[in-house]
């Protein structure tokens, strides 16, 4: 768990989230929020939040988890897999 953590605050991991998150964020509260605001409506903020929040989390996770698995296979099946 301690690995996965660390991985994920891993400085490339994060920026690739926070890509990620910008882009599927902003089609996300384009999407269930558009409407409210072109009626000049106040979103629903805990709403954005969560919108840019999980993808977020998702993308990071994904991420790490692939490279903490990726780190535990041998290192021959890495390189040079039969």
């Amino acid at each position: 768990m301690k690995q996965l953590v660390s991985t994920a605050l891993s400085r490339s991991i994060v920026l690739n989230a926070l890509r990620v998150s910008a882009v599927v964020g902003t089609a996300l509260n384009v999407i269930n929020q558009g409407e409210a605001v072109l009626a000049s409506h106040a979103p629903s903020w805990m709403h954005v939040a969560l919108n840019y929040l999980v993808p977020y989390l998702v993308s990071s996770y994904s991420a790490a988890k692939n490279e903490v698995s990726r780190s535990q296979l041998p290192r021959e099946d890495v390189r040079h897999p039969q």
